[in-house]
């Protein structure tokens, strides 16, 4: 799986998120807090990584990262949908 662009909490926070390609060639963003969560979504629309990677940036510095990146992607009209394992 090759990582298209990944972004870490500049405030302190051990949240990370990443996009990136899975074996078929799909866009997955990829969530991780660093402690019980990680969870991983398939991006169902065909947005450029820019507009992704945009949505992740302003996300992962949020106190409430998950309903913050739920937003920024819905602003932006980036449908996903649930892979995590």
């Amino acid at each position: 799986m090759t990582s298209l662009a990944s972004f870490h909490s500049s405030v302190g926070r051990a949240n990370f998120l990443g996009l990136r390609t899975n074996r078929q060639g799909a866009m997955e963003i990829v969530f991780d807090d660093g402690a019980a969560h990680h969870m991983v979504w398939r991006v169902k629309s065909a947005p450029s990584e820019a507009r992704i990677g945009e949505a992740l940036k302003l996300a992962v510095d949020q106190a409430r990262v998950l309903p913050a990146l739920f937003s920024e992607l819905k602003k932006r009209s980036i449908a996903i949908e649930d892979v995590t394992p």
